[in-house]
């Protein structure tokens, strides 16, 4: 019994260090288009989409294109992409702070798969937790899986006490998704990367850094799908 479970833990490492070292061999330019590609059809998905309102009532946005899941009895999660948050009035978008998005499961399953993820962040107490060091959803940070539809009805009411609003897109299928125990803290070597120096997300996300040429596609894709939502 104790070399069958060892010879599984073994499995699940090789299955979840396989998913961790292919996701951190794409390219951050890939990875920030990807993630304009994630947020322009998780918002344009026929009657099914993201609700154009809620885009507009959001503190931040939260993109993590191609999350990974893999495991064998014992399951990982594992994802890297970007957050932005409203500057100067509530009018723009403040320039990408990367993210890494962490969380592990257990019970029966086997496989792997990818999963687009989108948070949209409610109000100031959600924002407050992108500027930490690290924050669990469900722990520090409270999130529900969010409506979708082109039409938001009462219900969704009741979700905007939520601090986030989750979304998932996998196999072409949306929906509202839970991110229970998921952690959420700065990619800071992407970060390194994007700025050319060491740049925190407090720093990123509430100060005035100008936007890199790289991200310039993802860019477009918020300010274009807030503005249909304004409309």
């Amino acid at each position: 019994m104790h070399k069958t479970l060892v010879a599984i833990l073994a499995i699940a490492g090789s299955m979840s260090t396989t998913a961790f070292a292919a996701e951190r061999e794409i390219k951050v330019d890939d990875r920030l288009d990807a993630s304009a590609d994630t947020l322009t059809d998780m918002m344009r998905a026929s009657d099914k989409g993201i609700p154009q309102d809620l885009l507009s009532k959001a503190h931040c946005v939260v993109v993590v294109p191609g999350m990974k899941k893999a495991g064998f009895i014992f399951g990982a999660k594992y994802g890297r992409g970007f957050a932005v948050c409203r500057q100067h009035g509530r009018s723009e978008w403040s320039a990408p702070a990367a993210m890494r998005v962490e969380g592990g499961s257990v019970g029966f399953q086997i496989g792997a798969s990818e999963t687009d993820i989108v948070l949209l962040v409610m109000n100031d107490r959600g924002m407050k937790h992108l500027l930490t060091d690290k924050f669990t959803i469900g722990g520090e940070a409270t999130a529900a899986a969010g409506p979708v539809g082109r039409d938001v009805s009462a219900q969704t009411d009741a979700m905007m006490h939520a601090e986030m609003l989750s979304y998932s897109r996998s196999s072409g299928l949306f929906a509202g998704i839970s991110l229970e125990g998921a952690t959420l803290r700065p990619d800071e070597e992407t970060n390194r990367e994007l700025y050319g120096r060491e740049a925190t997300n407090r720093e990123i996300l509430s100060g005035d850094l100008k936007t890199p040429a790289v991200a310039g596609r993802f860019e477009r894709a918020l300010n274009r799908d807030s503005a249909r939502s304004s409309r």
